[in-house]
């Protein structure tokens, strides 16, 4: 253990419950904005190299039409798991 994990656990220990919850609540909160960090680094990265690509963008129909496979591929891949 750490000197600095070492102060903490001796801080936690001198804390009340409800407080060291608050302690819990807070450490929780900055991963999750680590995590979201990473996250929009992530999907900032695949947007350029989408852009990269120089491809045209769909239209709405494409899009549509691309909305309307999905929903039957995924209606027929369930019919597909209720068979078996």
């Amino acid at each position: 253990m750490t000197a600095l994990e070492s102060r903490l656990m001796q801080r936690l220990k001198v804390l009340p419950p409800e407080r060291v919850a608050e302690v819990v609540d807070f450490v929780e909160f900055l991963a999750s904005r680590v995590q979201r960090d990473a996250a929009a680094q992530r999907l900032s990265d695949a947007m350029a190299r989408l852009d990269a690509l120089g491809l045209p963008p769909l239209s709405d129909d494409e899009i549509e039409a691309e909305i309307q496979a999905a929903r039957r591929d995924r209606s027929a891949a369930q019919q597909a798991n209720i068979r078996n």
